[in-house]
């Protein structure tokens, strides 16, 4: 692979606080030689046995189904303005019989016999619900408006375009109108305005009865209405493939935050030559969680903890494998952070949907793909960013040799650094592997292109390939020459799962604006707005180099400090920060520890000097001058935060060792040899080791 040369730019031009010398040597020789450690909220490492209690097996509950919640109604108690309640548990029944039904030739013979009992039970409450001359109107304005979309028609008159049933201030009887108008007229939607219900046509029923019978529009519209959890809908089988791609197309793209699509093969038509027909049913939700209760103790969402070791992966492809192995998507683990590839790590997890038995039994495969899994015990909630109160870390540096042109003794020049660094610190840079070290397209430029909105780039610059000839490589390398989703699926390696979620998403909804704002859905949300975070580390990286080259360790007018000392991540509210003010600045009132700069959001304050200055002028070269950090498309909002511009390492220690290579294996060879030093330390939760050894060593690393 060429050299990263833009990272090596990147890095090498920003600013140190310190002004010792330095030396050099090699990190990462090897993933033993960089161990990470996540230090938990109670400050344990996460690497100890655990004193929780372990699961029993006893107490195990069964695995749940969580589909799309259905519409919750107080239907029994819901009185009448004649103090009756007679018709609706009739309508209860009768929605609930409706919503489980399959279009299929058993729905055939019902159809064709006029209106069922369900529906003139729909049309009792609605009698119940409106006065005689409304439901009258209603029925005509129904009429009207089927007989226009049934036409050749392209638009709905103006005239005959809606229709208001007028205002009803009961929230319950709203409510019941607004279901039964659906699902009787299953080609009419309903609109709530301050209380007033209107009645529209419904275009999404005329599209639909272009590429299905008029009967199936209106059970497939039902259905989604009701929004029954755990049913399903099937359309009739169908031989064109074609044709069922378009049937496909349009409900993902009409419905596919509510609903996902799949095509199976239906032996009882046509044995030996059997149809396939397209089954809809409600995505899966994760419920929030609630207040403990009798009730709903037998519902509530299971939870896994337990602590992922790792060796030399990146933690994405780790999360990848567990989900295959489990059945379950990426999405339902949660983390407080992210780890480094070429390393050993520890770190906490929780994994939704997943009982501590069922992960147990994979522990013998996943060790083939250097991880082990340990600690599993039940909890009561998933993990969220930022839940840890550090990490602590274990390096060897190898090779260690003298700045060049340095004559002073190397042990001294180690020495001095590291004690340096303890004393005042380091500047908080975030990363290099934030940003994707070594890659020809990092990060933040991904990032980039999601905030202007140009969806088919970001998806072109992740699937970028680099300059090596692998299988990986080789499909990214086909798919930017072709767009071809479909084949290049098919290349790509079965543990690269992001890339091959991606391109699944591209061949069902294609290569279109709209088409990759489907396809970047197919990450977890902390997944979609980690490249928009990369973007926004890499600015405040350059801000801070930019405010050290211009002001120094001097606190200035303008700057901004944080109030609270002890505060230890970046999310504080902007009450907690202070403008520098010139008679604070002449006082020396602050220190530059206390010193944050802003990481770009909508919710932020700049400084209000050259530095703040220097902000704007990079969001108008990026073209972002108008930005409010909110990707409405991708369900992304970045409030933005505040971050200090120094941190310090504690529990420092060190050690350096002597290590003998031998150089040839005959009689008389030559016996080296080479200092390392083995330096242990903890870092505050988003502070990168990296970072804190590049101060140390004035070197790039």
């Amino acid at each position: 692979m060429e050299e990263d040369t833009d990272y090596r730019i990147r890095f090498s031009s920003l600013r140190y606080i310190n002004d010792h010398v330095g030396f050099r040597g090699t990190l990462k020789s090897s993933p033993s030689d960089f161990v990470v450690i996540e230090i938990d909220e109670q400050g344990q490492l996460v690497n100890k046995a655990t004193n929780e209690p372990v699961y029993k097996s006893s107490e195990i509950l069964p695995e749940p189904n969580h589909l799309a919640k259905k519409r919750k109604l107080d239907l029994q108690n819901f009185t009448f303005e004649d103090g009756s309640n007679q018709d609706l548990n009739t309508f209860t029944t009768c929605s609930k019989g409706d919503q489980n039904h399959q279009s299929g030739a058993e729905n055939e013979e019902a159809i064709n016999e006029g209106p069922s009992k369900c529906e003139e039970e729909k049309a009792d409450v609605l009698g119940s619900l409106l006065d005689k001359e409304t439901n009258e109107l209603l029925n005509q304005f129904a009429h009207e408006i089927k007989e226009e979309l049934n036409s050749g028609n392209k638009l709905i008159r103006p005239s005959s375009s809606e229709f208001s049933l007028g205002r009803i201030l009961d929230k319950n009887q709203r409510a019941i109108l607004h279901s039964a108008i659906r699902q009787k007229f299953p080609f009419l939607i309903t609109v709530g305005k301050n209380s007033e219900i209107v009645v529209k046509p419904n275009l999404e029923y005329k599209e639909l009865c272009h590429l299905v019978s008029e009967e199936e529009a209106c059970e497939f519209l039902k259905y989604l209405d009701a929004k029954q959890e755990n049913s399903k809908f099937t359309f009739k089988p169908d031989n064109n493939k074609d044709h069922r791609k378009a049937v496909h197309h349009f409900v993902n793209k009409k419905f596919g935050n509510l609903v996902e699509t799949k095509s199976f093969s239906e032996p009882n038509y046509n044995i030996g030559n059997p149809n396939v027909a397209i089954t809809v049913r409600f995505r899966e939700k994760a419920h929030k969680p609630r207040k403990r209760s009798l009730e709903c103790q037998e519902r509530k969402v299971i939870y896994t903890a337990f602590t992922l070791q790792k060796e030399n992966l990146e933690m994405y492809e780790a999360v990848g494998f567990l989900a295959i192995k489990l059945g379950v998507i990426p999405s339902d683990f949660s983390y407080a952070g992210l780890k480094d590839k070429k390393a050993i790590t520890y770190q906490k997890m929780v994994i939704r949907k997943v009982t501590p038995e069922r992960l147990k039994s994979i522990e013998k495969e996943i060790e083939k793909k250097r991880m082990n899994v340990f600690n599993i015990r039940s909890v009561d909630d998933s993990l969220r960013l930022g839940q840890l109160k550090g990490n602590h870390f274990d390096i060897v540096v190898r090779n260690l040799q003298k700045q060049i042109n340095d004559s002073a003794n190397l042990k001294e020049r180690i020495l001095e650094a590291i004690e340096n660094v303890k004393d005042k610190g380091f500047v908080n840079y975030y990363g290099p592997q934030r940003f994707g070290k070594g890659r020809k397209v990092h990060t933040d430029q991904i990032g980039l292109a999601l905030l202007k909105s140009e969806m088919v780039r970001a998806v072109k610059l992740f699937l970028t390939p680099e300059d090596l000839d692998d299988p990986v490589n080789r499909a990214k390398k086909y798919f930017l020459q072709t767009e071809d989703a479909k084949v290049t699926l098919s290349m790509m390696p079965e543990f690269k799962v992001r890339e091959k979620a991606l391109l699944e998403s591209l061949h069902r909804f294609g290569m279109t604006e709209e088409g990759c704002v489907q396809a970047w859905f197919s990450f977890p949300h902390s997944m979609r707005i980690f490249y928009i975070h990369a973007y926004s580390s890499k600015i405040w990286n350059e801000a801070v180099s930019y405010r050290l080259a211009t002001y120094g360790s001097r606190v200035v007018e303008g700057d901004l400090v944080c109030l609270d000392e002890d505060i230890v991540d970046e999310h504080f509210p902007n009450s907690k920060v202070h403008l520098v003010t010139k008679e604070e600045e002449s006082a020396n009132t602050y220190a530059i520890h206390q010193v944050v700069l802003p990481v770009l959001g909508y919710n932020i304050q700049y400084p209000k000097n050259k530095v703040g200055q220097w902000y704007h002028e990079i969001l108008s070269r990026d073209e972002l001058q108008t930005c409010r950090f909110k990707v409405p498309a991708l369900k992304l909002n970045v409030p933005g935060c505040y971050r200090q511009i120094l941190k310090y390492p504690h529990n420092l220690s060190y050690q350096l060792m002597e290590e003998h290579d031998v150089d040839g294996k005959t009689e008389g060879s030559l016996v080296s040899e080479a200092l390392s030093l083995l330096i242990s330390f903890d870092l505050d939760t988003s502070c990168y080791a990296t970072v804190c050894l590049r101060e140390i060593m004035k070197h790039d690393v």
